[in-house]
């Protein structure tokens, strides 16, 4: 977004956290911290704006969590939403309103959408083949399938999503479905639905996304187009459920609506809610105006998993429906990683924020500051503990604290903490420093509006090194001695260097610029962007006081150590927990698959993927190709010649627009580490695995 000034109002979401778990330090990356970033500094700009979110409390997942914990959705839902928010509360995400997806004014919205395009005759009525669990008698939604990924052989697929290579799927894309209630094979079953046409909008989407070159990040905009060159396919709207928004019609009783039909429209309904409770027209900020200038800019700040649904499928929704505006931009972030490996909620893998927030009280900008310098903006990104360590000790403390408090110190020590002048007004009187500071205001709100949030925090720390470097270069403690005026015309443009601190820092890090509005001694509330900074002679300072401790290793090594145990105990837990055998089959289907010694001539990494490799096996039969998701765990260069054994009558498969013939077997450790399954050297290629 190149223009602010366009837009006479802002409507700013965050993803919509799942009630089943609470927050780790990958969500806040992904799509909190950057979104609170932007909405204080439009709050800053004095711009109208409502940033809204809250819990989403529908869909398996909720009821997953229910069945392992032996307790009722409900329950979950309750416990988890007062966690999250809390945990946003504590930490400084300042939304005008978080709401939660169970509300009634949801439930009444959701299903006016859906009957408003159903009305249309917009949804396509048709019965499809629907995985069935015979034990448990029930259809099984998305999340109650798992199975291998067709796309990286990821063994634990879910049906909806793989989460290792981010693949939104179906559930018959899977590779030997399991369901997660019986652990057994499903079997498909008949079952009616409604489903969205997005194949019928593809040519709208098309024109609509190219217009958004150049103004979406490059990872959003090349997922969208990733995803349209593929063709896109109806998509079911309504599930076979017990736990959910009822579909609105006689006809389907016992459906629900499908979780990512109703999660966005949340963003609708508390936006109501918000405006029932604060006397406003929620209209204004989503529905097209009169006047196409007058509509509302519509953001989204999401993470890159969720990046089909807010670019692809809500906006379809929307579209349909006609009444309301497009998203202007969805500014995306890939993966935080933890500690050289991926964040892992089942691995118990994770920073959780509320265990941070009770080791760490009062350290919230810390975090703050630490993620915001490493956000995963338009590639995968990492945390790390020595990191954390490092960036607090020698950039907050050392930088930033230590010139706030260098120059209070002074302040207080040769003139009593009080501001005085021959002249009423104490501006900026150094002529470098007034230019500096204009450019790194430019910048910062250039940086801000491109949603470049690591750069622009390192705008600002540039004012405070500039302080730095001023106040050393001009030696006060020396000069007062000799040149008194010149002692203090120094101290009072470190000062207004500070104010200026106080309102860049009110984004970034806002119990840190409260402090320091503090010591200052100003009124509460923001100063804006577009406000002078000044002092009147006679203004007296608040006492110096330090913004930013140390952190000491111990603490560090704790928090090493803490992660440790978590992996020992996962990696326990897996060896112990052997995946229990599949049922049995006779002997024909066993011989039905024919399984060969092959050596891989060639290998080569598959364009725009992390875990796929393409391989030339010689088979013995013929030379084919094979795409497999060991790239994680091998070089290409350093498998060249590596015996394996190769399903060779598996059907082929288009993956990344490669057809692979066949699949390498692979064996998996308790650590999810992929090896070859190998016949000795002596077998000669084509010989039959029996």
């Amino acid at each position: 977004m190149s223009n602010l000034n366009k837009f006479k109002r802002f409507t700013v979401t965050s993803a919509l956290p799942y009630a089943n778990g609470p927050l780790h330090i990958g969500h806040l990356a992904g799509a909190y911290l950057p979104a609170d970033i932007f909405v204080r500094y439009l709050r800053l700009k004095k711009k109208d704006v409502v940033y809204i979110c809250g819990s989403d409390e529908h869909g398996a997942a909720i009821t997953i969590k229910a069945k392992k914990e032996n307790t009722t959705p409900q329950a979950i839902i309750d416990k988890y939403h007062n966690q999250i928010k809390n945990s946003f509360e504590e930490f400084g995400i300042a939304f005008d309103f978080y709401h939660r997806t169970s509300s009634p004014i949801h439930h009444d919205l959701s299903q006016e959408f859906f009957l408003n395009l159903y009305e249309k005759d917009e949804f396509i009525e048709k019965f499809s083949e629907q995985y069935y669990d015979e034990e448990y008698h029930q259809f099984l939604a998305d999340r109650y399938i798992v199975g291998t990924c067709p796309n990286c052989h990821f063994e634990n697929a879910y049906g909806d999503q793989c989460e290792n290579c981010g693949t939104s799927l179906n559930p018959t894309d899977l590779i030997n479905p399991i369901s997660t209630l019986s652990g057994k094979p499903p079997v498909l079953k008949p079952t009616k639905h409604w489903y969205l046409p997005l194949d019928k909008y593809q040519p709208w989407l098309e024109k609509w996304i190219d217009s958004k070159e150049g103004d979406w990040k490059v990872n959003v905009f090349g997922q969208c187009k990733s995803w349209l060159k593929s063709g896109l396919q109806p998509r079911s709207m309504t599930r076979d459920l017990d736990w959910g928004i009822d579909v609105p019609l006689e006809e389907a009783k016992g459906k629900k609506l499908y979780v990512w039909m109703d999660a966005p429209i949340g963003y609708i309904s508390s936006t109501k809610q918000w405006a029932l409770d604060n006397g406003k027209d929620w209209k204004q900020y989503w529905k097209k105006q009169e006047n196409e200038a007058d509509d509302s800019c519509l953001l989204h700040f999401i993470g890159k998993d969720n990046i089909v649904f807010h670019c692809i499928i809500f906006p379809s929704i929307l579209h349909a429906h006609g009444e309301y505006i497009l998203p202007q931009n969805v500014p995306a972030n890939e993966f935080l990683n933890l500690e050289g490996d991926k964040l892992s909620t089942s691995r118990n893998h994770a920073v959780w924020l509320h265990e941070y927030l009770e080791e760490f009280p009062g350290k919230q900008d810390e975090l703050r500051y630490v993620l915001t310098s490493i956000l995963p903006e338009t590639s995968d990104s990492e945390f790390t503990w020595k990191d954390y360590q490092a960036r607090v000790n020698n950039e907050l403390v050392a930088i930033l604290g230590n010139y706030i408090n260098r120059v209070m110190i002074l302040m207080h020590k040769f003139y009593d903490g009080k501001i005085e002048s021959e002249t009423s007004r104490i501006t900026l009187t150094d002529k470098y420093l007034e230019y500096e500071i204009g450019r790194y205001y430019d910048d910062l709100g250039l940086n801000l509006e491109a949603y470049k949030f690591r750069q622009s925090l390192q705008n600002v720390m540039d004012i405070a090194r500039l302080g730095n470097r001023y106040l050393t270069e001009n030696e006060p403690w020396k000069t007062i001695k000799i040149d008194p005026a010149k002692a203090k015309e120094t101290l009072h443009n470190c000062l207004i260097l500070i104010g200026h601190l106080a309102v860049c820092l009110q984004p970034f890090l806002p119990a840190t610029a409260k402090k320091v509005t503090g010591m200052l001694n100003w009124p509460e509330g923001n100063i804006g962007f577009d406000q002078e900074i000044e002092f009147k002679s006679g203004h007296q300072l608040n006492a110096a006081a330090l913004l930013f401790e140390k952190v000491e290793d111990e603490v560090i090594d704790k928090q090493i150590q803490k992660l440790q145990d978590k992996k020992d105990d996962a990696a326990a837990a897996k060896q112990v927990q052997i995946t229990p055998a599949k049922e049995n089959i006779n002997y024909d289907a066993f011989s039905a698959m024919d399984i060969r010694t092959g050596t891989i001539l060639t290998a080569e990494k598959v364009a725009k993927t992390k875990k796929l490799l393409k391989l030339t096996i010689d088979t013995g039969i013929d030379q084919r190709t094979v795409v497999s998701g060991i790239a994680e765990y091998y070089e290409p260069e350093n498998i060249i010649g590596q015996k394996v054994s190769v399903l060779v009558n598996l059907e082929p498969r288009e993956i990344k627009g490669i057809l692979s013939q066949g699949m390498i077997l692979m064996a998996e450790n308790a650590d999810g580490k992929l090896s070859f399954v190998t016949a000795t050297e002596d077998m000669h290629n084509g010989s039959v695995v029996r």
